[in-house]
């Protein structure tokens, strides 16, 4: 455990609108979740088989101010109690970040307590310091919907790209994916559930990337592949052992994939920072069981240590949020009351 200078319990409330959960939450610095809400929308977006920015913020504004209540309830806590309020204020859907800072804003103006602007990232970044109490340096591959990189995590602020997606990012290409082939959104979740009845070798899809130097990722080819093999085995409608057979396939493929980028990243990693041996998986597909246990292999063979949060947390939650702020309040990182909400905010930009 990091030797932290403590005089009290610190406790800060999370708050988490980048794209279609309504998240909440208040931790407290021994790593105790004292209240933990998540509201997902995914009704409100399922029939557009994807979310919806509008429709999202809508909601956010109707819900939010109901989850942080619910959260104050559950803890016994008034905003006076807390020692910080953080909130998400980038990347994300810009009207859910803004929904979420301004009510973050409010609450910390008039409980006068800091407010603290926490980067979506950095927030996956640090839940295996909340989860596991995994020391700096580590290895991170974070891979969600919008986001599929690897990572030096140094420290607070302290990130360096080892390797990202040069083109969708994975959990982009479950959705996408899943679409074409009936499965309903959200993707992720879907095709796991389709590929457990299904042959994961029927279908020779391609390994983007593998055998490459470096740790990009690419896996548009492989949703053509995937587009491909739905045409040749369609024809009005995929049948329900076509739809397994591709999923597993798929899903394999792109584990495969994922654990090639991540032994060279390792290796790398390995040179760069002697004294690190962890490889932490953080974000939405993070979930993904096919997935972590590919990755617990590869960690096996190269006498590293594997860590993935719960799967609660490793999908968007306020707990992760209020951890970051629990992070950058105790080495004195706060934010100004003009912080202007980001829809992009590289991890790389917090060192400045």
């Amino acid at each position: 455990m990091d030797d932290w200078d403590r005089v009290a319990a610190m406790i800060v409330l999370g708050i988490e609108t980048s794209c279609d959960e309504t998240a909440a939450a208040i931790v407290r610095d021994d790593r105790e979740i004292l209240a933990n809400v998540v509201y997902s929308q995914l009704d409100e977006h399922r029939a557009f088989g994807g979310v919806v920015p509008e429709i999202a913020a809508r909601a956010h504004l109707d819900i939010l101010d109901g989850v942080v209540r619910e959260v104050l309830a559950q803890a016994e806590l008034a905003p006076t109690d807390l020692h910080g309020i953080a909130a998400t204020g980038g990347p994300g859907l810009i009207g859910g970040v803004i929904v979420g800072t301004m009510t973050a804003k409010a609450l910390a103006a008039a409980a006068e307590i800091p407010y603290i602007a926490v980067n979506h990232l950095e927030a996956h970044a640090l839940t295996a310091r909340l989860t596991d109490d995994v020391a700096f340096p580590y290895l991170l591959l974070l891979v969600s919907g919008g986001h599929c990189q690897l990572l030096s995590v140094e420290g607070v602020g302290h990130y360096t790209m080892l390797g990202a997606t040069v083109d969708d990012a994975v959990g982009e290409a479950f959705d996408k994916c899943a679409k074409m082939m009936g499965l309903g959104f959200p993707g992720g979740p879907a095709i796991e559930a389709a590929a457990t009845k299904g042959d994961a070798r029927r279908f020779d899809f391609p390994r983007p990337m593998k055998g490459r130097l470096g740790c990009d990722f690419s896996f548009s080819g492989l949703k053509t592949a995937i587009r491909q093999a739905i045409l040749k085995s369609d024809g009005e409608s995929l049948s329900d052992t076509d739809a397994a057979d591709i999923a597993a396939s798929f899903q394999g493929a792109v584990a495969e994939t994922i654990a090639d980028r991540c032994a060279n990243a390792i290796q790398q990693f390995s040179e760069d920072h002697p004294d690190g041996n962890t490889l932490v998986v953080a974000g939405g597909v993070a979930a993904n069981t096919v997935l972590r246990e590919k990755l617990a292999s590869l960690c096996a063979l190269t006498g590293f240590r594997f860590i993935a949060p719960p799967h609660a947390l490793c999908t968007d939650n306020g707990a992760m949020i209020a951890w970051a702020g629990i992070e950058r309040l105790r080495i004195g990182l706060t934010d100004d009351m003009d912080f202007a909400p980001r829809p992009r905010w590289p991890l790389e930009e917090l060192r400045a």
